[in-house]
């Protein structure tokens, strides 16, 4: 910490209104929002920055929205954009702060007396639906950036205060695959920028309270007290390397070497795979979202998630790889399946826990009118001292599934099976978390697509623990018959048939010489 470090109480004090201000903001949205993705499984995220784009705090929400969302604000800051009052931008450009396109990032400068932005606000929100070669915006074969949908680089949404509806329209519609649902999102980008102008209003009377320099100052020591508990926790670990397959073949590996005399740490990712044809490419700001989870989750002090937390941290992630691609790399599988497998390849580095279920197991499905995205839960790993949780969501993500009654009422879709996988957690002397089987039956001819995970290589166990199972995709089709489904699939589903999809387990940890516990 500096040496002229706040008074702990009002440290504590500032954290809780910095992150309150965020959550308020998230709250507004899930309110506000008008697709199912965003209202009731609420797949999005909120966060203050300071005036250098470094980020503050944040609500709980999504991992990997809350550890990039800074690129995106920094991406604006070194932009020739003019930024005027009342101006509103928007991008979801994988390769200027973005994770995937169906994350539509939406940021609002702040500004008081002064004559350039003081603060940053941006909500992150996954739309149901951005265009692409398959409905949802999830296709499971793409290979360049354009068949995923409408790519947007800094757009001005609002301009001075006044919504450009008729440039954003032409924007979503006027491109190769354009959006198939343009009132939802624009909906949907009104309740963003509707979260931001909450949080702007509970900034600024914070601001008239306790004074700007004041205000300005805590986010600093938010930032300094960030980084001396990673520099506390970091001079716990030791160095290590970790090297984990992808079911495609492609490999995520990291070197982690500690300097214990300045208490920081190099996380090279050489040796990773080079960018792949398909669209597991992550962008570097995924790769680096998980590289600050991880390390705040080592962390005991319940703090806002922040720059600070980065800077001990020297992270080295080779151009022109599968943790850095260049453009026009299909990167929709990157932000939610590579990035699980960045933080578990990071975990087995550490020795902290087994492998999670290490997938979000994404189903989009739809036509063109309907239009539906879920993730789902699964195993999480067990580490030392603790069982893996079962059923849960792991790591990066953090959304729900939609409740049944209003994912049949808004779908032509039957819940038919939900429930836990028994015995699909990796046994030890604690063992993984078990996984879920979900089984959906369509009652009229839609598109599905499967980005998942962990279907042929089994989540790792740790210190002897058995790995957890590995997940499954099938089709039931109406007569009975079952299809076998791969990692990645896309599926024409007639009225009849259903999807079952079996989430994998964690890993176990520790050996087990007289059974689980």
């Amino acid at each position: 910490m500096t040496q002229d470090a706040a008074d702990p109480v009002m440290l504590e004090i500032f954290s809780n209104l910095f992150m309150s201000i965020a959550e308020q903001m998230g709250a507004t949205l899930a309110n506000t929002a008008y697709s199912v993705n965003i209202k009731e499984r609420l797949d999005f995220s909120c966060a203050l920055f300071d005036a250098h784009g470094q980020l503050i705090a944040n609500a709980p929400h999504v991992p990997v929205h809350l550890g990039s969302m800074g690129d995106s604000v920094r991406a604006l800051l070194d932009s020739e954009q003019e930024i005027q009052v009342g101006d509103v931008f928007m991008l979801n450009n994988p390769y200027c702060g973005g994770t995937h396109l169906p994350d539509v990032t939406v940021i609002t400068p702040v500004f008081s007396a002064a004559p350039a932005p003081l603060f940053f606000l941006a909500s992150r929100g996954h739309h149901a639906d951005i265009g692409g070669i398959t409905p949802g915006s999830m296709p499971a074969h793409s290979q360049h950036i354009e068949q995923e949908g409408v790519l947007i680089d800094l757009f001005k949404l609002v301009e001075r205060g006044r919504w450009r509806e008729d440039d954003t329209r032409a924007l979503l519609l006027e491109h190769p695959y354009p959006v198939r649902n343009v009132e939802q999102n624009l909906a949907d980008l009104r309740a963003q920028v509707a979260a931001n102008t909450k949080g702007m209003h509970e900034l600024l009377a914070m601001v008239e309270q306790f004074g700007l320099e004041r205000v300005q100052a805590y986010m600093q020591h938010v930032q300094d007290h960030g980084e001396e508990l990673v520099r506390r926790a970091i001079s716990q670990c030791r160095d290590g390397e970790f090297r984990y397959a992808m079911d495609n073949g492609a490999v995520v590996q990291v070197r982690i070497a500690i300097n214990s005399t300045e208490r920081c740490a190099l996380i090279d990712f050489s040796g990773t795979s080079a960018q792949q044809d398909n669209n597991f490419n992550a962008p570097a700001s995924v790769c680096k979202a998980a590289v600050l989870y991880v390390f705040r989750t080592l962390v005991d002090e319940d703090i806002p998630l922040n720059a600070g937390c980065l800077k001990p941290l020297e992270i080295r992630i080779p151009e022109g790889s599968l943790l850095n691609p260049r453009y026009p790399a299909a990167v929709v599988a990157g932000n939610v399946e590579t990035s699980q497998y960045v933080t578990d390849t990071l975990y087995g580095a550490l020795g902290v826990m087994a492998a999670s279920q290490g997938t979000m197991n994404n189903l989009t499905f739809g036509n063109a009118r309907y239009q539906y995205y879920e993730t789902l839960c699964g195993g999480a790993g067990a580490g030392d001292g603790f069982n893996g949780a079962d059923a849960v969501h792991t790591h990066m993500t953090n959304s729900r599934l939609t409740d049944p009654e209003i994912l049949e009422w808004r779908f032509p879709v039957h819940v038919e099976d939900f429930h836990i996988r028994a015995n699909s957690g990796g046994s030890g002397v604690y063992r993984g978390g078990h996984g879920v089987v979900r089984k959906l039956r369509f009652l009229e001819p839609m598109q599905a697509a499967i980005l998942s995970g962990h279907r042929q290589v089994p989540p790792y166990g740790l210190a002897g623990g058995a790995p957890g199972q590995v997940g499954r995709n099938r089709v039931e089709r109406t007569d009975g018959a079952m299809e076998p489904l791969d990692s990645t699939a896309h599926i024409e589903l007639q009225a009849g048939d259903a999807l079952i999809i079996e989430t994998p387990g964690g890993g176990g940890y520790g050996k087990a010489n007289g059974g689980d516990l």
